[in-house]
């Protein structure tokens, strides 16, 4: 039954596009946890509780991701080691900095970022509202943790552009 009343040659390719941010989404998931694990130094107590909202909030799109995914009456990719075949953001050792896991972080998010945009773009060719509403609030929610972890790396003398306070 065609309950969403899109075709299925206009759903193939939006549930491609989301089981590749599902592999994306598998290997960040992993990479929080790791880092979450393997934080130390002065600001352990800060990144190590960051750390573990960001892999939770993770855990949860991933379930929804599949789950849109099975809506679309696709199979989601299941296997770790097809995770990272496809995946675009790599694995990353436990030997970091604390400094350098936010700016790892933070380049992960441009990748993911970059492809929820190819998941909307073929949402929207399908025409189908439902993903491009989910992964909205996607780009929404890690556009802001972006900028907080932006934040957090900068040091307290640096600015952000001033050009509308100065005009």
């Amino acid at each position: 039954m065609n309950y969403l009343n899109i075709s299925k040659e206009h759903t193939l390719p939006v549930a491609k596009e989301l089981n590749q941010l599902l592999a994306d989404y598998h290997i960040y998931y992993q990479k929080l946890r790791n880092f979450h694990w393997n934080i130390v130094g002065k600001n352990f107590f800060e990144l190590h509780g960051k750390f573990e909202e960001m892999y939770i909030d993770a855990r949860v799109k991933i379930d929804e991701i599949a789950e849109r995914i099975l809506t679309l009456q696709y199979h989601p990719i299941s296997r770790y080691s097809k995770y990272l075949k496809m995946a675009s953001i790599s694995e990353e050792t436990p030997f970091q900095t604390d400094t350098d896991m936010v700016y790892i972080l933070l380049n992960d998010h441009k990748i993911l970022l970059s492809q929820m945009k190819n998941v909307i773009k073929k949402a929207e060719e399908a025409e189908d509202e439902g993903t491009i509403d989910m992964i909205g609030g996607y780009v929404k929610q890690l556009e802001k943790v972006s900028w907080m972890l932006n934040a957090w790396s900068k040091s307290t003398v640096e600015q952000l552009n001033d050009e509308l306070i100065l005009s």
